[in-house]
């Protein structure tokens, strides 16, 4: 079976299309050089065209092909100790493993700072420290990162070592106040840093003189490195014995694979790497609180990487949005199967109410985002707030408008005299950069985070001024990343030819997220058959190929957009239809699934 056609257009524009149904331009993902380098993919490791030309659009060489589609942590894995104060760190850590020290871990309440606790706390108590206490702050309550008050409830309990992870790298009154009470502090971070760091040993590849290279790379990410070189100090102390042996350190990949996934670290590196592996762990259903999640997530069929970003990741930080934001965590610790399903559905039902939460909120912010592009329809970043809007809630809300808008988006709830909000971005801002500047000048309150997200806190009567300094931070970013705003195409297809075989091929180039994007594919001049709604949102559609070949696609969340109504509308009509190719699971059987991104009506006059 052939499993593409030629590549119609090798102009700048594919196909043409320099303006689709949603206002973006396709263009090919290779240039016409790198064709060459597609070809030699192909004919020298025998794969089909299609995966050699999405290797290569990634920038895969003949050379490295066979070692990016099978990562390793043997290949990919420098020495933990190129990061900067490792050395510290894993000195304190082995000192409090020898001497059965207390130790307090204090970590962040989404997935990340769940599975790097998780991991943490299962070491230290493997490594001879009593049982770790685990503290996941309350959002509302105590908001993000440490705190004196907890820190001090911390060392009353008896607490001597203070481990935060995803979290501390800005603390520096908190961390000041643990040292001021007799409490060490390390802290096992990824987010950006300011130049100066707080009165603690500090591991994080983003901080100024770290010369690592891991920037990449999330808490878990991070904290799996940690433990890498712990074990290995601890085995040369003699620690490890028959009686206590050291523990399966790649047992763990499964939690971190979750948190790169979740956090949508860029899949690139170690990081692929972390979640090939970890994806193999979790399919062995090891860890009873992920087994337990896995089934009140009803995911049918191995776990993939959209289960870890749009099932477990969203149930585990419902209880830090709306819940106890411990529950995550602890769920991802427990050896007890009837505990860890009645966590699971309880982060279910919470989700549940998240989900109900998050569209009401929506509603009123995306009519609060119409109204501000009224009056200007060249905004550089949506800042919108509203009265008791949840703040667990906000980020995921900002999420949706960065979607709709294609403009980084603020979403600030405010109650009394104090607001909290989260902000995200496309690829091309740096939006924790412009954060880290509203606080230094004073703006805000508190605020950080990283290129693509960021957590803010202010007081309500400065939300326009944020709003107007926002505008102006990132004018110059958004105005270049509007200028190279494109749907990078792979190449093109047919009805006939998106089928499971070929799914399974691609996805030998995976797993996919950000960093790594997922194959994208034009299928030119296909005729719809038919259209309509399911679900609340989305849209089914039925396709047919010039050769009389029929394809199910379906656009996701598309009801009411320029998409989904060019599809209902537009039985009969013929279109070229953007789309990704990939496999389901349905009740055991695997079958292909194709989802629509992007049409274009053709261009009669260039054919």
């Amino acid at each position: 079976m052939s499993d593409s056609i030629a590549l119609r257009d090798e102009r700048r524009f594919f196909l043409g299309v320099e303006r689709s149904i949603s206002e973006r331009a396709w263009r090919p993902r290779l240039a016409p050089a790198e064709e060459g380098r597609a070809l030699a993919i192909s004919q020298i490791h025998g794969h089909g065209d299609l995966l050699a030309r999405v290797l290569a659009g990634r920038g895969v060489t003949p050379e490295s092909a066979p070692a990016f589609l099978e990562p390793t942590l043997r290949s990919l894995m420098p020495d933990p100790f190129v990061l900067q104060d490792m050395e510290a760190a894993v000195d304190r850590l082995a000192r409090a493993a020898e001497t059965g020290e207390q130790v307090a871990v204090f970590g962040d309440y989404d997935v990340d700072g769940a599975a790097s606790s998780a991991l943490v706390v299962e070491f230290l108590a493997a490594a001879g420290c009593p049982p770790p206490f685990l503290h996941i702050p309350d959002r509302i309550l105590e908001g993000y990162g440490p705190n004196a008050e907890a820190i001090s409830e911390l060392r009353a309990r008896g607490a001597s070592l203070l481990v935060t992870l995803d979290c501390g790298t800005t603390s520096h009154e908190a961390l000041a106040h643990a040292r001021a009470i007799g409490l060490d502090a390390i802290v096992i971070d990824h987010h950006q840093a300011p130049e100066r760091l707080p009165e603690a040993i500090v591991v994080n590849p983003n901080r100024a003189d770290d010369l690592s290279g891991l920037g990449h790379l999330c808490a878990a990410g991070v904290a799996f490195m940690t433990l890498v070189a712990l074990a290995r100090a601890l085995r040369e102390r003699g620690l490890w014995t028959s009686a206590r042996p050291q523990p399966d350190l790649l047992a763990g990949l499964d939690l971190v694979a979750l948190a790169t996934v979740a956090d949508v670290a860029a899949l690139r590196g170690l990081n692929r790497a972390f979640v090939t592996k970890g994806l193999a762990v979790m399919r062995g259903r090891r860890r009873v609180g992920v087994a337990a999640l896995l089934d009140a997530a009803r995911v049918d069929g191995p776990p993939r990487p959209y289960h870890l970003g749009f099932a477990l990741g969203p149930r585990i930080n419902a209880g830090g949005r709306i819940g106890d934001a411990a529950l995550g965590a602890r769920l991802l610790t427990l050896t007890d199967p009837i505990e860890a399903a009645r966590i699971a559905a309880e982060l279910d039902r919470l989700n549940g109410e998240r989900q109900v939460l998050e569209k009401a909120t929506l509603a009123e912010a995306e009519a609060e985002a119409d109204r501000q592009l009224m009056r200007s329809n060249r905004l550089s970043c949506l800042v919108v707030a509203g009265e008791g809007w949840h703040p667990g809630i906000v980020g995921i809300v900002a999420s949706r408008l960065k979607d709709k808008f294609k403009i980084p988006s603020f979403v600030i709830g405010h109650k009394g005299e104090i607001c909290s909000g989260s902000g995200r971005a496309s690829t091309g801002v740096d939006l924790g950069r412009a954060v880290r500047r509203a606080v230094e000048d004073g703006l805000i309150e508190k605020g950080g985070g990283h290129r693509l997200a960021a957590g803010v806190t202010l007081v309500p009567q400065r939300i326009d001024a944020f709003r107007a300094f926002m505008n102006d931070a990132l004018e110059e970013e958004v105005e270049r990343a509007r200028a190279g705003d494109a749907l990078l195409v792979d190449g093109a297809l047919t009805a006939r030819g998106a089928d499971v075989d070929l799914a399974r091929s691609l996805e030998r180039a995976g797993p996919f997220g950000s960093g790594n994007p997922e194959p994208l594919f034009v299928f030119p001049d296909h005729r719809v058959v038919d259209a309509g709604v399911i679900g609340s949102d989305h849209v089914r559609v039925r396709l047919q190929s010039g050769d009389g070949a029929r394809l199910e696609a379906v656009a996701f969340r598309a009801a009411g957009t320029e998409i989904g109504d060019a599809l209902t509308r537009g039985r009969g009509e013929v279109l070229h239809v953007a789309a990704r190719v990939g496999t389901r699971v349905f009740r055991g059987l695997e079958r292909a699934e194709t989802r629509i991104v992007d049409l274009a009506r053709p261009d009669r006059r260039s054919s």
